[in-house]
């Protein structure tokens, strides 16, 4: 026995106006579907909140990626593994799971460029998102743009700023330029304050060793920074072959084919 178009219209404007907009999106298709496999009652009112849920959740991601500033299309399923054997899967599929973020600990990848710290670090930004997490993306020189900015703040509206309070803060690109003075003070005060609250994850093309040199040749706040980096850390040493130079060369062996 179908039910009337009147009370599918019905239905529909009142889950519209309770803002089930994704659950009146999917009312026509689910009913039909319960109508011809004779589904019942229980089942397919779990699969009409069911399909408010998924699109409740695809909305959440999508807004929380474009607020993140994460570059798109980078996920750890286009990662090239069997390219960088230095790099260990099962300890990214364990950050995978996201409990360092949960536990506030740090991830720094260091190696030279090109081998694929980028693509890693936004691969796990993009999964912490999806796992729920907040996170927010910021090349070196854009966070320290932004931190010079706050310089002047107090501290109760300075930790109120995205970069101090969300769960995950990704710095890519740490080390091209030596900081000054001021610069490796402002650093020191976010790491400070983030440290025990949130996660960071940084990529840097400099060993720790050389963090000294990075830090304006202050060897205190260095080895103050570094304490409180690798308290709770998770060290990736990636080393091996350059993704964009594999990309030149077999571009130019097509060329000259």
């Amino acid at each position: 026995m179908s039910t009337p178009k009147l009370d599918i219209d019905r239905t529909r404007t009142k889950l519209n106006t309770l803002g089930l907009t994704y659950a009146a999106g999917h009312l026509d298709y689910l009913l039909a579907e319960a109508v011809a496999k004779e589904i019942a009652p229980h089942a397919f009112l779990d699969r009409l909140l069911e399909s408010e849920c998924s699109g409740r959740e695809e909305r959440r991601v999508k807004v929380s990626l474009k607020m993140s500033g994460l570059p798109t299309g980078q996920t750890l399923e286009n990662f090239d593994f069997a390219f960088q054997p230095a790099i260990e899967r099962s300890r990214i599929d364990t950050l995978a799971t996201g409990a360092w973020i949960r536990n506030a600990e740090t991830v720094l990848m260091q190696g030279p460029p090109g081998v694929g710290k980028t693509h890693l670090s936004v691969a796990l930004g993009t999964r912490a998102i999806e796992l729920g997490f907040s996170v927010l993306y910021y090349r070196f020189d854009e966070l320290m743009t932004a931190l010079k900015v706050d310089a002047g703040l107090p501290p109760s509206r300075l930790k109120r700023r995205r970069y101090m309070n969300m769960a995950l803060l990704i710095i890519d690109e740490l080390g091209f330029e030596p900081m000054t003075r001021e610069e490796a003070s402002l650093f020191f005060r976010l790491i400070t304050y983030r440290y025990g609250r949130g996660a960071i994850l940084i990529t840097t093309n400099k060993s720790i060793r050389d963090w000294t040199e990075l830090l304006a040749g202050d060897e205190i706040l260095a080895i103050a920074i570094l304490d409180r980096l690798l308290h709770h850390s998770n060290v990736l040493n990636i080393k091996g072959r350059s993704y964009r130079l594999r990309d030149l060369e077999e571009a130019l062996r097509i060329a000259n084919a």
